[in-house]
């Protein structure tokens, strides 16, 4: 691709001095600084809309202001596209189904569930204790 887009510039070099660059092609001395204008300008555009995907990702978006009150809990699959999803919305708790094309409440929780801890039930180790004890490590990061 860019043997093409050099290819007009090393005809317009390769003509003689005073003449028609390339008869045919209508490809004057001003065309390659037009073509290397119209690249720079198409590398800024590209450059601008990756700067900005990167801020909008940085800073949560157009609409990342309410993403913090939203938190999906967990979710559960009842076939192929469809899904069982609880939510949190603030202290509220919503089970929801989702399929192609719609989502509707199926319920309203009464009192909000417990989310389940990381730590183990009395009594037994958790697997990352284990782990570590198999490993021969204490416990700190290597």
């Amino acid at each position: 691709m860019a043997a093409c887009l050099l290819l007009p510039a090393g005809l317009a070099a390769a003509a003689p001095e005073g003449a028609d660059p390339a008869p045919g092609l209508g490809i004057t001395s001003g065309g390659a600084a037009y073509l290397l204008q119209l690249l720079l300008g198409l590398a800024v555009v590209i450059a601008a809309i990756l700067v900005l995907g990167f801020v909008l990702r940085r800073t949560g978006g157009i609409g990342g202001r309410l993403s913090g009150e939203f938190r999906v809990l967990g979710s559960v699959s009842l076939g192929a596209r469809e899904r069982m999803v609880l939510v949190q919305v603030g202290e509220q708790q919503l089970v929801l189904g989702v399929a192609p094309g719609q989502v509707r409440t199926l319920h309203v929780l009464a009192r909000p569930l417990e989310p389940r801890g990381t730590a183990a039930p009395a009594g037994e180790e958790s697997f990352t204790a284990r782990l570590r004890a198999a490993m021969g490590t204490k416990g700190g990061t290597s």
